[in-house]
């Protein structure tokens, strides 16, 4: 699936993981508007911050206006279950308080409505130039076939997996309880291709993470913990 930037637009800033932190998120809504610049956010807005619903909302009004666009990621994917009525697990300080912050909410029946509706059409990777976003971790097939429909409430195929939740280690944990997951799929990356993500908080000092892979492409890991005690991060790629 590739981005076809609208002309009024000078670049694409480029958000990663906000988890629910509103105020840092304003200020890069604010920051693109006033620069021109199209946002693109790479999922993962809601769960452990004091506000996914002002997120939610932020994120809503640039969907409409054509400013912006949110991938999926697997917290976006738990909450378009939840807000479905399917089984998923309810973490205390993840996705249970973004339901009881939206359940706080006056408008709760209206931005449950415009949420379900977005996530319904959250693309799960992009190509712009020789870019591709993704909120977990990269396929060569994303390449070639087109960003799946239905995977916010379905069973994800193995390349909505990828895209969703990064590559795994069948039966391995961290010391979390988490599956471990690994970024081999760096080492796929072709020559010339640069791939933006967020999922893992592998960077230091608030910084994105910056991986060479081995065929000449690299990943820039975008998630630096917001939420979660670090920090929101994006950056800005010009036309």
């Amino acid at each position: 699936m590739r981005l076809e930037l609208p002309s009024r637009f000078t670049g694409i800033r480029v958000v990663g993981d906000v988890h629910g932190e509103a105020a840092p998120f304003r200020a890069a809504v604010e920051g693109a508007r006033a620069a021109r610049l199209f946002l693109l956010q790479l999922g993962d807005l809601t769960d452990y911050g004091p506000d996914s619903p002002g997120v939610l909302a932020l994120m809503l009004d640039l969907l409409e206006r054509g400013d912006g666009v949110a991938l999926l990621g697997n917290h976006d994917q738990k909450l378009a279950r939840a807000l479905a009525g399917r089984p998923v697990q309810i973490e205390p300080e993840g996705l249970g308080r973004t339901l009881a912050q939206l359940e706080a909410r006056p408008d709760r029946a209206a931005l449950v409505a415009r949420t379900t509706a977005a996530l319904a059409r959250a693309p799960l990777w992009l190509l712009w130039r020789d870019a591709l976003f993704v909120h977990g971790g990269f396929h060569t097939d994303m390449l070639t076939r087109p960003s799946p429909v239905g995977a916010e409430v379905g069973r994800p195929d193995a390349l909505a997996a990828r895209a969703l939740f990064g590559e795994t280690v069948r039966g391995e944990a961290d010391a979390r309880g988490f599956p471990l997951r690994r970024i081999d799929w760096v080492h796929r990356i072709p020559a010339g291709l640069t791939v933006y993500c967020g999922h893992d908080n592998r960077g230091a000092g608030g910084r994105p993470h910056v991986v060479e892979g081995r065929l000449g492409g690299r990943a820039v890991f975008l998630d630096t913990g917001a939420g979660k005690g670090g920090v929101l991060s994006w950056l800005d790629l010009a036309v």
